[in-house]
């Protein structure tokens, strides 16, 4: 008599995967933050208030629309920005609105908690902007404008974070831009 098969684990989603290794980021930011003395990564020392958080927040909302426009602008104009939009649309496969908010708030909070929050005030941010663009770099020389728009993108996050003294406005933007993009691709598909 045949025994009946062993039930398997269920596996992680794509989606699962991304929320343990952003989760896992942040984490890893507030260790090198409690290892460098700082485990607060959102604030930077002696600049906290409200005040700067919320025109923190507001700038931040400016830049991502500034770069959501610009987005779409070199999707509409450019070769490069179409195969890159093409790329993610088959990388990503099909998403739903709720899978594209949680990949967006992950991303967001993640990247910038280690990125900006642990890494700029011990690396600089030169060296935390080009650290932050480095897991941009896709598959292939077609990638390459979404690197050095990362590495941009990062001066312009760790400017606002410098500027404001905490990861308010930095997320936020984040959010925002990988938001409306993620989205974007997901619902036009290219010819």
């Amino acid at each position: 008599m045949p025994l009946p098969p062993t039930p398997r684990a269920p596996r992680l989603s794509r989606l699962g995967v991304l929320v343990v290794l952003y989760g896992g980021l942040t984490a890893a930011a507030v260790a090198w933050g409690t290892f460098r003395g700082q485990p607060d990564v959102f604030h930077l020392i002696g600049h906290a208030s409200l005040g700067r958080t919320a025109y923190g927040i507001i700038a931040g909302l400016g830049f991502a629309a500034l770069v959501v426009f610009l987005s779409r602008f070199s999707v509409h104009r450019f070769e490069w920005a179409r195969t890159l939009h093409r790329e993610f649309r088959s990388l990503l496969g099909p998403l739903t609105g709720g899978e594209i908010f949680l990949i967006a708030a992950a991303s967001s909070i993640g990247e910038e908690c280690f990125f900006r929050g642990a890494l700029l005030p011990h690396l600089g941010i030169w060296l935390s902007s080009a650290l932050f663009a480095l897991p941009h770099i896709g598959p292939g020389v077609k990638f390459l404008p979404w690197t050095a728009t990362s590495f941009i993108v990062g001066l312009v996050m760790g400017a606002l974070f410098l500027q404001f003294g905490d990861l308010g406005g930095p997320i936020v933007a984040h959010f925002t831009i990988n938001l409306l993009n993620l989205r974007h691709i997901a619902r036009h598909e290219l010819s």
